[in-house]
């Protein structure tokens, strides 16, 4: 009996002291993972249509206008509970809440950010070569180069027409569109290929994009199989080969957003980085009715090369955002972004028995865990990281044990393996309190990445929490 009284006393003491490891989808509970998979329908036909940052912020602003939003005007004045937005050049965009109590004591910000890694045209793309014509790439953010041959893409962006005329593409998502792909060379040839280095086995122009094997007419000719892909972009679209000077055309995966695994449980798509973090804050953001402080949703651009650019948070136009609504209130913006705070929503490395070694696993997050935190990212010794406060920390994981939050602390493999950074460190230069909050992916930077529903939906959760909870 007294042994048995000890082991007991032991078990309550490991409970009482211990992280719990109970499977996350235990702890959430069956109703809670119904919610997660009502809730990864919405996600995945946002994905659909949502595959560049301007089609993005097409959807945020459509989404923001249903939930009451309207467009945002500095000369007007605002009352508690009014909903606005700020869209920037059609590739970022800012939504604010106003709060009872104004910017008086800072705001609440969740930054995400809507680009992904891509191929992208060069500006003088179109050529042909042994009777094929190719488009000539340069590739966008971190990507391995050879995941991109031999799989079906479509092409999206917009075009600048000589007479300023703008047409937007979308060419192999809809049924009987045509897809375009990047060849790659037959194993039985490929000695010279399988010989190199994984990383040097294909460079940047490598990249080529066939679109087209036939020639215009049946007379012999120069160029003519590059001139009846001109004919046919003529045709759809009115341009000519100048015009694709001032275009922006990005080629991505054409796949469709679909369900993985026997039970359901997993979203494969491309693009989960970092649309996985942005769709969950723009949803809490237009559920959020009346918080106690304003908060911002903010979609930004230009994370995959370093957040530059006008639309990048490098750039000032959440700072101005900030600003209007701080002026709103007779404040200055950099005593309102000083008392202000940000969730980084970013996603993390979900860890991959497939290459554990990578990998430290007390440190890392896993799949079906809940939502991943990040005290700090970076890389080697944290060069580059923001590296949030024990405070803010402390508060941040108090705001989700009282909403109820599943969520999950780690680190993006291990220390001298590599690193990446997110948004937090532009955020963290405006002198607010930031942290990196996200969701696991499996695969990221691939062509078709891999998350939870359960690890969606806690995303969610947790934004909606932060922007709403009077947790102090």
């Amino acid at each position: 009996m007294a042994e048995k009284e000890e082991k007991n006393e032991i078990k309550e003491l490991a409970k009482k002291l211990l992280n719990d490891d109970t499977h996350g989808a235990v702890k959430a509970g069956e109703e809670e993972l119904s919610k997660a998979n009502t809730f990864g329908e919405g996600y995945k036909a946002f994905l659909n249509c949502s595959k560049t940052e301007r089609e993005t912020v097409s959807y945020a602003v459509e989404a923001a206008e249903k939930a009451g939003f309207t467009a945002f005007d500095p000369q007007k004045k605002y009352k508690a509970g009014d909903k606005v937005y700020y869209n920037n050049r059609g590739k970022a965009i800012c939504l604010a809440v106003i709060g009872r109590e104004g910017t008086k004591k800072g705001v609440r910000i969740a930054a995400a950010h809507i680009d992904s890694p891509r191929v992208d045209l060069k500006p003088i793309p179109l050529y042909e070569a042994n009777e094929m014509a190719l488009l000539k790439t340069h590739y966008y953010g971190g990507i391995k180069k050879y995941q991109w041959t031999a799989i079906p893409l479509s092409m999206h962006g917009k075009i600048v027409r000589r007479d300023g005329t703008e047409i937007t593409v979308n060419v192999g998502e809809k049924p009987g569109d045509p897809q375009f792909c990047i060849t790659d060379i037959l194993p039985h040839l490929g000695k010279d290929q399988m010989g190199k280095k994984l990383g040097e086995a294909f460079t940047g122009e490598d990249l080529n994009i066939l679109v087209g094997s036939l020639p215009v007419g049946d007379e012999k000719g120069e160029k003519l199989f590059k001139l009846n892909v001109m004919r046919l972009l003529h045709e759809q679209f009115g341009i000519v080969e100048e015009d694709l000077i001032s275009a922006e055309i990005e080629f991505v995966p054409a796949f469709q957003a679909t369900d993985i695994g026997f039970d359901h449980s997993l979203i494969g798509a491309y693009g989960h980085d970092d649309r996985v973090c942005a769709y969950p804050a723009l949803r809490a953001i237009c559920d959020c009715e009346l918080p106690e402080r304003t908060v911002v949703t903010v979609l930004a651009d230009k994370e995959e090369v370093g957040s530059i650019g006008n639309t990048g948070l490098a750039s000032e136009y959440l700072r101005y955002f900030v600003a209007d609504l701080a002026a709103q209130d007779g404040l200055e913006a950099r005593h309102v972004l000083s008392m202000s705070n940000c969730l980084s929503a970013d996603v993390t490395a979900a860890f991959d028995p497939n290459y554990a070694s990578a990998y430290e696993a007390n440190n890392s997050t896993f799949i079906n865990h809940g939502v991943g935190v990040s005290k700090y990212t970076g890389s080697r010794g944290k060069g580059g990281s923001n590296d949030a406060s024990a405070e803010f920390l402390g508060w941040v994981r108090r705001v989700f044990q009282a909403h109820n939050v599943l969520w999950q602390i780690g680190e993006l493999g291990k220390v001298d393996q590599g690193g990446g950074g997110t948004v937090a460190l532009e955020v963290s230069r405006l002198n607010a309190e930031v942290i990196d909050v996200g969701v696991p992916v499996l695969s990221m930077h691939a062509p078709f990445e891999v998350v939870s529903k359960l690890d969606v939906y806690m995303a969610y959760k947790a934004f909606k929490a932060y922007f709403e909870t009077r947790v102090e």
